[in-house]
């Protein structure tokens, strides 16, 4: 089955639009969404809807740290993130904000591991920033491969049997083959606030047959995503950052 990966969409219309498109054109059969669905950007209704949608028709998703702020106050955030959400919270209705309370971690699914963080403590919103990051990681499941999203920059990591790490950062539409001889921990960039310098919306593919995962990047329309940003009076970094990829 191919498979279609996306994280941290944070309510950017605009780019969930273009990875949609782009999985859909690349011959996606299911969606794999790693939470993060709401936060920074001005659609929250629209894409969390998307979201239900795509889970009605067999997608899997997990919770964000986001996602799980909408329905609780105990979330620690910068100041632009809390009032992005507080005014989220103002947008979503009963139903939308019980589906998002009501997702999983985590989940599991044949040899592979769904989680919006890492899999030591999906709680606690750990970002996999360094192989030993990683490997924390990955020394708490058995799953062949995690995906996994949360810090916005794509990286993909690998453990072997004598935990020997080693880690890069993928080039676009390069396959990489998920070989069984060691354990993989993929972190997915953001589809609609990247932060690796790179402005276009991240996703990726993995192929469940093959083992081969291939990192995805599409233009999208930032000018339209930033001004919906100022236009409903969240902080005007939030598009800023958005052109910047940062």
């Amino acid at each position: 089955m191919l498979l279609a990966v996306f994280a941290d969409i944070h309510a950017n219309r605009q780019a969930f639009s273009a990875c949609l498109e782009g999985a859909r054109a690349r011959g996606a059969e299911q969606a794999l969404l790693l939470g993060d669905f709401v936060g920074y950007g001005a659609d929250p209704e629209w894409v969390v809807d998307t979201v239900m949608g795509l889970v009605e028709r067999g997608a899997v998703a997990v919770r964000g740290n986001h996602d799980n702020a909408v329905g609780s106050s105990r979330e620690g955030m910068n100041a632009e993130a809390q009032m992005a959400i507080e005014w989220t919270r103002g947008r979503l209705g009963a139903e939308q904000r019980r589906f998002l309370a009501e997702l999983p971690l985590s989940v599991e699914d044949d040899d592979r591991l769904y989680v919006h963080s890492e899999a030591s403590n999906p709680a606690r919103w750990n970002y996999v920033r360094s192989t030993a990051d990683a490997a924390r990681s990955l020394i708490a499941t058995s799953a062949h491969v995690t995906f996994c999203g949360h810090i916005h920059r794509p990286a993909l990591y690998s453990m072997s049997v004598t935990a020997k790490m080693t880690g890069f950062v993928p080039k676009t539409d390069v396959p990489v083959q998920l070989t069984r001889g060691r354990q993989w921990l993929a972190v997915l960039g953001s589809v609609g606030q990247p932060r690796d310098g790179n402005p276009a919306a991240a996703f990726a593919m993995f192929d469940t047959e093959s083992g081969e995962l291939t990192y995805c990047r599409v233009p999208y329309d930032i000018d339209t995503a930033a001004n919906r940003i100022r236009e409903n009076g969240l902080p005007h970094w939030l598009a800023e950052r958005l052109r910047q990829g940062r």
